[in-house]
């Protein structure tokens, strides 16, 4: 039998960027309990059972098996995600496309796309600030489609229309923004096989092209879904900000910008749609 002391001694047999965190967070899952807890019952056993459980979660951590993964819950703009394989891990970068796009004068019932919603991060985070928007969150895989479904639900953000569709095979209407985090990794990229991507998946990272095939699709189509003066924000790798920047004025759009994220590195491009009319000083 250990105490909660000696299990997080245990965290030095990970391979991560922060091990004894990893460990913390596993444990609080086996004992139903936060991580104050721990620091302020260090000496207090486990019961096999919760020993056996916790060792059981470290073993699996130690192969690389992404915490989000073993907790089934990531942290997204202060909101409990669920998630799981058939899905990326929600990311701190790509809050900076949720924070640009709170940032844009829309109407007060803007009706807004998120192409490729995976658990419905974006979706449900912009949902959480501005509830009169009518958003609906997409994508192509059914398992995503429900994952998201189901955070939606659980976060009592029901109104947030879920449905399938591979990119706007599905998709009727027009909107006032649309916002998407494709797949942008090129397939030859050496990050594929370390750390928590590898066992995310593919279809969701590896976009053709050298990571723009989905992007130049996405930014080609949109337009035709855009209203008058409508938005399009999408995330990028931090070294395709000036070719994804080039194929929105390739398409037409105006108001060209590209943004960089907290580590200063290229991340959201957005464009505005003016009916194919430039406007004058654009």
């Amino acid at each position: 039998m250990i105490t909660i002391g000696a299990a997080l001694q245990q965290a030095a047999q990970l391979n991560s960027d922060s091990p004894l965190l990893d460990a913390q967070l596993l444990l609080c899952r086996v004992l139903h309990c936060n991580r104050t807890y721990l620091y302020t019952w260090p000496e207090k056993p486990l019961t096999a059972e919760q020993s056996q459980q916790y060792l059981a979660l470290l073993e699996q951590r130690a192969r690389g098996v992404p915490v989000a993964h073993l907790l089934e819950c990531q942290e997204f703009w202060s909101l409990p995600l669920k998630v799981s394989s058939a899905t990326l891990i929600p990311r701190p970068d790509t809050e900076r496309l949720v924070e640009l796009a709170l940032d844009l004068v829309l109407p007060l019932t803007a009706r807004v796309l998120d192409l490729g919603t995976g658990t419905g991060a974006i979706a449900l985070a912009l949902a959480s600030e501005r509830p009169q928007w009518q958003i609906v969150a997409v994508d192509s895989q059914p398992q995503a489609v429900a994952l998201a479904g189901e955070n939606a639900r659980s976060l009592g953000l029901a109104s947030v229309v879920v449905a399938e569709s591979d990119w706007f095979s599905a998709v009727t209407g027009q909107f006032d923004l649309i916002v998407s985090n494709p797949p942008y990794i090129a397939a030859s990229d050496p990050h594929l096989s370390e750390g928590d991507v590898r066992f995310e998946p593919r279809t969701a990272l590896v976009g053709g092209d050298d990571g723009l095939a989905d992007l130049r699709h996405i930014i080609a189509v949109a337009r035709a879904f855009l209203r008058e003066g409508g938005y399009l924000l999408v995330e990028h790798g931090a070294d395709q900000g000036a070719a994804v920047a080039g194929l929105f004025r390739e398409n037409r759009y105006t108001e060209v910008v590209t943004h960089k994220d907290l580590g200063g590195r290229d991340r959201v491009t957005l464009g505005r749609i003016w009916g194919g009319r430039e406007r004058s000083g654009d």
